[in-house]
């Protein structure tokens, strides 16, 4: 993933001329810190856990991004995921940077209370490297907001009984009866379906009896497939780490997820759809493919299989650089992840902005603010297609790395 983002970097700067020494800065991260911390298991035993967090870029305000637990997580990862997330705030207009983090366990393997002292114990460990005005971490790849829950109350043990009144927003994507915003837990999935409704819409076309493939059914997963559904798209299969399934008539999305919920997220063992040979899923005849999963899954060696003539990026850096160009060569319009799922750190930052500010938003007008964000995000994207005759990501890319631009050259660089 890192060389896939720093090839997405290098081509556009080349494109707007970046300023050579703003390229420099904006090339590397500001701070990689790398934690090593002990946890007693229910056992009895201690094991030493491995955790990071990359700062990318802070150039438009504090550090923002998620923590993730997953076995994939590493130095490289971190780095190209905070990279993303600077462009993604950027592009979204939001006074956040870009940070990312997390840690390389495999979180089926743990209970809920050794998954309890592992989070918090990490959230000692980074110490002040993170605060609700230097960098707050979000919901990620295996964590949720009991995650965010445990993080909070450590963060606010460590800090001065003054402080602890007005530093809630050290994280956000909290349960709601922790400081949490209603609608931020469907707010990436509703974006990923908001982006695919306006670019049909583009097209004189809408959601009606367009089939859709997802691949993870998680929580970006799940809620875009709520949206598409309730919209009139028919979900046909379902592809996670354990299992793929197909149903030519439609899967029941809300029957999916009760299925997965005691299950740990597993869709294995689906009763409203056929199990098909996982290599079969890219190539299924649909409308709409959204990979939601992890990074790298649309590759030179699947992406022409795509049928699909729209791939909505729900996860982060889903496609590579080979697979992205084969599907450019044939007509496949990829609405790019720093746009498609930015409805999260969108979210966020009106959870942060909640907090920060003392007050209670419902969620009719928390849906309402998110939507009119991403549409305008939407429109500028669309017009920088239209008038740099550029694909999606190319787009969302210049608007992205020239926002950052601007504020250096407005600023200066110290001293």
């Amino acid at each position: 993933m890192y060389e896939t983002v720093m090839n997405q970097f290098n081509n556009t700067a080349d494109m707007i001329d970046l300023n050579p020494n703003i390229r420099k800065i904006l090339g590397i991260t500001n701070n990689e810190i790398i934690v090593h911390f002990p946890v007693k298991m229910d056992n009895g035993k201690v094991e030493v856990f491995t955790g990071y967090r990359v700062q990318h870029n802070n150039a438009l305000g504090p550090y923002k991004g998620g923590l993730r637990y997953h076995d994939t997580v590493d130095i490289d990862a971190a780095k190209a995921l905070a990279m993303w997330m600077t462009w993604k705030t950027s592009l979204a207009g939001l006074p956040f940077g870009g940070a990312k983090g997390g840690i390389q366990i495999d979180p089926r393997n743990y209970s809920d209370s050794e998954l309890e002292r592992i989070t918090r114990r990490f959230t000692y460990a980074l110490g002040e490297n993170i605060g609700p005005e230097h960098d707050i971490p979000a919901p990620d790849v295996n964590t949720n907001p009991q995650t965010m829950a445990w993080i909070v109350d450590t963060y606010m043990s460590t800090i001065s009984s003054s402080e602890r009144s007005h530093n809630q927003h050290v994280v956000t994507g909290k349960p709601v009866g922790a400081g949490g915003l209603e609608g931020r837990d469907r707010a990436t999935g509703f974006g990923v379906y908001l982006s695919i409704k306006l670019l049909l819409e583009t097209e004189q076309q809408d959601l009606k009896d367009k089939r859709f493939i997802v691949q993870g059914f998680g929580n970006v997963g799940y809620w875009a497939s709520h949206f598409l559904s309730q919209d009139g798209a028919k979900l046909i299969a379902v592809q996670d780490a354990h299992a793929t399934v197909y149903n030519e008539d439609g899967i029941d999305t809300e029957a999916l997820a009760q299925h997965c919920e005691p299950r740990k997220g597993s869709i294995k063992g689906f009763d409203g759809a056929t199990e098909i040979d996982a290599d079969e899923f890219f190539g299924l005849d649909c409308d709409i493919v959204i990979p939601a999963a992890l990074g790298n899954q649309i590759t030179a060696e699947n992406a022409f299989k795509i049928k699909a003539s729209i791939v909505a990026e729900g996860a982060n850096g889903p496609t590579d650089k080979e697979g992205e160009k084969i599907l450019l060569q044939n007509g496949v319009k990829i609405i790019p992840d720093i746009f498609c799922n930015s409805g999260g750190v969108i979210g966020s930052y009106f959870e942060w902005l909640q907090n920060r500010n003392g007050e209670l938003w419902q969620l009719d007008e928390v849906m309402a603010k998110i939507q009119k964000k991403l549409t305008e995000n939407f429109h500028k994207i669309h017009n920088e297609v239209n008038k740099r005759e550029v694909d999606w990501r190319t787009a969302a890319f210049i608007l992205a790395i020239s926002r950052v631009e601007t504020a250096y050259k407005q600023r200066g660089i110290f001293p």
